[in-house]
């Protein structure tokens, strides 16, 4: 459970935007999506090649 302690004189906007902050980064929302759908193992590993070789590609790109 994610808490967010609220300082003194502090907006309950900023408050928020703290919270969506803490929770983007747990990565939650990311593994409730990824989870609604199941992907085979080899279109998996599959994604994960071609990922690692686009960006390999674009720092080779980067360093010339």
């Amino acid at each position: 459970m994610l808490i967010v302690n609220i300082k003194e004189n502090e907006s309950i906007d900023k408050a928020l935007k703290r919270f969506k902050k803490k929770f983007e980064k747990t990565g939650i929302l990311r593994e409730l999506r990824s989870r609604t759908s199941f992907t085979k193992p080899s279109v998996r590993r599959r994604n994960e090649i071609i990922r690692a070789a686009y960006i390999q590609n674009i720092r080779n790109q980067e360093a010339q």
